[in-house]
């Protein structure tokens, strides 16, 4: 099975091909678009990689993004004993989940390629982990 390691909103992520994946909130996008991550820094299978020198240039991945939404809430509770001082504070972080299709090598040829499935599919699947949760 082969993989790729990509860099985006400051993390790293081994992704492979058919992978569904939550990332940092990818800015002007917009869902069921097409996402292109070129900041590859390595790729391979089981038996060879390749690794970049940071990155490895003309290497990359197609994604399909599937929605933008935010996480549950984290609350932040302050106190200060004795001094009745109290700060309550939430914050939800903001994702995108996308859908590994295709990785290319440096060379632009096709490593590995996601099976091609319906738009209603993912879409239940979308809806029974936002019920689950």
């Amino acid at each position: 099975m082969s993989f790729a390691v990509i860099q985006t909103g400051g993390k790293q992520y081994k992704v492979k091909a058919g992978e569904i994946i939550k990332i940092e909130k990818l800015e002007n996008s917009k869902p069921e678009t097409k996402v292109e991550f070129k900041e590859i820094l390595a790729y391979g299978d089981e038996k060879n990689i390749e690794l970049g020198l940071p990155t490895i240039s003309g290497a990359k991945v197609e994604a399909d993004l599937l929605k933008n939404s935010k996480n549950r809430t984290i609350l932040i509770f302050k106190k200060r004993r004795r001094k009745n001082s109290r700060r309550k504070n939430g914050h939800r972080q903001r994702f995108s989940l996308i859908r590994i299709n295709k990785i290319f090598s440096k060379d632009g040829k096709v490593i590995s390629e996601a099976e091609k499935i319906n738009k209603d599919i993912i879409k239940v699947e979308t809806e029974k982990k936002e019920v689950s949760k």
